[in-house]
Order: C-alpha cells, then sequence, then structure tokens
C-alpha cells in the first residue's frame, strides 16, 4: 500500500493545466513563487508533491468565481476545468489530522491561479487509521447500546432549541418516551445556555431515561449537546456518563478536529457529529469541500454518527448528494486489516413518513438514524402517531410494499402521509 496521501480536486483556470496543477503541488509542499537556494533537487524529490493525475473537462468563458488576474496578454481568456490529483508523501506531516487540513485545503483556496476549486476526495496511507482510533462505536455498537436491530433508529430532536427550561425539556422527552421514539438529541444551538444549562438538563432528563430503561428494558439513546471549551466538554462528558447517559453530541465545526480528536480518548459512550457550517464548504459548487472528503476526516477524528441532511430537506442540498454522503459514511476507509471506521449516517431536515421509502431505495441500508422534528412532533394525532408513523413507512419501505397500500391497513402511516406528502 502507498504510503502517500492523495487528494483530489475540481479546479477552473485560464493557465495552461499543467502549470496550474504544478502551482498547486508547489504552494502545498516545498515551493514557494520563486526557486531558493535551500530548495535543492533532492529536497524536491523527497518532499515535493505530485501530480498524480490530470483529467480535462469542458471550458467556460467566465470565470465560475472572481480572479484578480489572468496571464499576461489574455484578452478572452478560456477557463480550463479539470480534475486534478495531487500526492504528498507520509514524511512531510506524519499522521496528523490539523496538519493534514492544512495541507490538503489550506492555502490552496487562495491561489490567485483559480476561478474554482474544491476538494472532492482523500486517499489516506494506514499510519492514519494506527494513529486515530476512529469510532469507538459506529453503527454496531450504536445499535448494541440501544438495542435497536434490524431498522433504523427513529429520532427527533429537542426545538425550541432555545427558551425552554430543563423542566420544559424533561417534559417534552416524557411524551416522547411514551411515544415510543428510540433517539432524542439536542438541537445544535443548545449547550449549555443560561435558562437550560447542560449539568441541569442531564439530571431532568437522565431520571426518565433511566425509568423507562428499567421499566421497558430498552434505553433511550438521549444526545447530550457538550459543544463548549476542551474543559468544559470533559467535564459535561462526565456529568452525562455519571448519570447513566450513553451519547453525547458535539458541532464539529466549531471544535475542530484536534477538539473531536482529544474528547474521543476520554469518551466512554457513543460520539455524534453534527455538521453545523457544512454550508460553507458544500454550498458552492466551484469553491470548498465535498462531504466524500470531509466525513473521512472526522471519522478518522472518531465520531460514531455524522448528519448527511435528507431527501427533499429544508436546506439547498439536492437529494443526490444526500445519497452519496449517506452511502460514503457506510463504506470502509482502508484495507483490512485496517479499521473500517464506518459510521452511521443521521437524516434529519424536513423529514417525515414520505421519505422513507425513496430513503431505503437509494441506500439499501436501515443501518442510520432517522430524525423527525416536525415529522414527529407535529402529526395531527400526537408524537406517539408520529413515531409508529416513521416505523410503519420503514416497515413497508423494507419489506418492498407500496406505501399507499401499508397506509391503509396502518392509521398513523396514513395521517402522516395525508398530512406531509409534497
Amino acid at each position: 500500500m502507498s504510503d502517500r496521501i492523495l487528494a483530489t480536486y475540481l479546479i477552473e483556470t485560464p493557465y495552461p493545466l499543467e502549470h496550474a496543477a504544478q502551482v498547486m503541488a508547489g504552494e502545498q509542499s516545498c515551493g514557494t513563487f520563486t526557486r531558493l537556494a535551500s530548495e535543492t533537487d533532492s529536497l524536491r524529490e523527497a518532499h515535493g508533491a505530485l501530480v498524480e493525475h490530470i483529467e480535462p473537462l469542458e471550458v467556460a468563458y467566465a470565470p465560475a468565481l472572481p480572479i484578480p488576474g489572468v496571464p499576461g496578454g489574455s484578452t478572452r481568456p478560456v477557463y480550463r476545468r479539470a480534475y486534478v490529483t495531487l500526492s504528498w508523501p507520509l514524511a512531510n506531516l506524519g499522521p496528523s489530522l490539523p496538519t493534514l487540513f492544512a495541507t490538503v485545503a489550506g492555502n490552496l483556496f487562495e491561489l490567485k491561479e483559480f476561478s474554482a476549486l474544491k476538494l472532492l476526495d482523500l486517499t489516506l496511507p494506514r499510519p492514519f487509521a494506527e494513529a486515530y482510533p476512529g469510532p469507538q462505536f459506529g453503527v454496531a455498537g450504536t445499535r448494541d447500546l440501544t438495542g435497536i436491530h434490524g431498522r433504523p433508529l427513529i429520532g427527533t430532536i429537542i426545538k425550541p432549541s432555545v427558551g425552554l427550561s430543563p423542566a420544559a425539556t424533561a417534559d417534552v422527552v416524557r411524551e416522547l418516551l411514551d411515544g415510543g421514539i428510540d433517539f432524542i438529541k439536542d438541537d445544535e444551538l443548545q449547550a449549555n445556555g443560561p435558562h437550560n444549562p447542560l449539568k441541569a438538563r442531564v439530571d431532568a432528563v437522565m431520571p426518565l431515561i433511566r425509568e423507562h430503561a428499567e421499566r421497558t428494558g430498552r434505553q433511550v439513546m438521549y444526545t447530550f449537546n457538550i459543544t463548549a471549551e476542551a474543559d468544559e466538554m470533559r467535564d459535561h462528558h462526565d456529568h452525562v456518563v455519571a448519570a447513566g447517559g450513553n451519547c453525547v453530541m458535539l458541532a464539529l465545526n466549531a471544535v475542530g478536529l484536534s477538539g473531536v480528536t482529544q474528547l474521543r480518548h476520554h469518551c466512554q459512550v457513543a460520539l455524534h457529529g453534527h455538521r453545523a457550517g457544512w454550508g460553507m464548504f458544500s454550498r458552492s459548487p466551484h469553491l470548498g469541500m465535498s462531504f466524500v472528503a470531509y466525513q473521512k476526516l472526522w471519522r478518522l477524528a472518531g465520531v460514531d454518527h455524522i448528519h448527511v441532511n435528507g431527501l427533499r430537506n429544508k436546506f439547498s442540498e439536492e437529494d443526490a448528494s444526500v445519497i452519496a454522503s449517506a452511502r460514503t459514511c457506510l463504506t470502509p476507509m482502508f484495507e483490512p486489516p485496517a479499521p473500517g471506521c464506518e459510521v452511521m449516517p443521521v437524516f434529519s431536515s424536513g423529514q417525515t413518513a414520505d421519505q422513507a421509502v425513496d430513503t431505503y431505495a437509494a441506500i439499501a441500508s436501515t443501518d442510520l438514524i432517522f430524525c423527525a422534528g416536525g415529522g414527529i412532533m407535529a402529526h395531527p394525532d400526537g408524537i406517539g402517531a408520529g413515531v409508529r408513523s416513521l416505523r410503519q413507512a420503514w416497515e413497508a419501505a423494507v419489506a418492498g410494499i407500496d406505501i399507499d397500500a401499508y397506509a391503509r391497513e396502518h392509521k398513523e402511516l396514513a395521517r402522516a402521509l395525508e398530512t406531509f406528502r409534497r
């Protein structure tokens, strides 16, 4: 297996493709704008990034993004697009996620030679798998923690995300438990605010979770948002564990790779990754990073679940992108015997019983968490009916039964489709 790090990009440039690719390679390894005396041939051979592949694509006659200059003498430049794969020797950085990020997603985005540049994929050598523990629980461990096998975990988010007191949060949780929910999570905006401090929320919610587990033999997974400074995250993690909790959540972009990695080494429960801020990387087709590359970083850092949006969602992401994101979470990163690092994709954002059949048809797996806020809470017959409608929709999907036919025998599903179908 190669000891080189590979990264593939979409680029657009008014310069010849070979020249532009070499600029990328030099900027992110041992080059600068001019040759230095210390930049010997042997140094370049040992540590220079290589242009492994260039696949020319279409051309454009206007830049996708503003560009400060064009090649000298060009009055009507042509903007060439291509897929470019670069590689770096592992010796340049060692198996370090922060330095990897700076290498493959650093100054490249600022180079004046490019009117588009997006990181599409990463292939990492095995020492990364040896240096980072990856998910502690992943798909199988999450199923063991919840006792849910053979179907998706049906979940929801406590809304409103701000304004509820710990007691009001517990009231919602009580209704959800009575309704048969599998998974509950804090909103990404609800961490340790003055109106609902984390420890008070844990102390209000966990007695209900424990009592429900004693009565039913199944512990619902409540994901407490402990996003904060490093010391506070560890302290809050410990409070959740002491109370009998089995999951904590981090807003990944807020705490960074080092924050997630440090907590993963300390963590005793499932680690839920929320990608709040993801649109900064993904919204433009011409700038940023694909989810395929993005999720590999967080899987290595140690998350067990990660959000992938949902079909027919309330945001801007297209369904094809959502499905590709979910599939890549369940795809091994390394060849055996290195761990595969598979994580559980979390579907959310405007999800109802209406999306279950299409979701299953697209990914052919039930290894996911299917979160619905309004799709549960706003069911016309109440929270319990909302939970049952989602289970029924997934039963139909997995069995290959027409959902409308199944709804004729299941009133909760029928009412959900009547209310939410769009």
